[in-house]
């Protein structure tokens, strides 16, 4: 079974088992994590799509870690100028396993 979730205005293709790496969500590592804006839901030949979103399913995960991704480099540049600008940026991300995909009222 396979789903795709929305968070940190992105979507994710995610199966259970899988980590992703997601724009930063405030939390500790191993707390439990919950998608509700699942947009859509596939597997075992049959696939639900929602409109925008998929009412009664959640993803849930644990936290594996809170860190920094590496650092890019924006090199702004004007010719015969003399302007040069160097910056750089390291973007805060989650790291997240992906532990189950169910149903709200399911008895698993």
């Amino acid at each position: 079974m396979y789903a795709i979730v929305k968070t940190g205005g992105k979507q994710y293709w995610v199966e259970p088992g899988n980590i992703i790496k997601i724009e930063k969500i405030d939390g500790n590592i191993g707390e439990p994590m919950v998608f509700k804006e699942v947009l859509l839901v596939g597997g075992e030949g049959q696939l639900r799509i929602g409109k925008p979103h998929l009412e009664g399913i959640q993803v849930k995960g644990t936290i594996l870690a809170q860190g920094r991704s590496k650092k890019i480099v924006v090199f702004k540049f004007r010719r015969r100028k003399r302007y040069r600008k160097k910056m750089g940026h390291r973007q805060y991300f989650t790291s997240i396993k992906i532990e189950e995909i169910k149903e709200e009222g399911d008895g698993t």
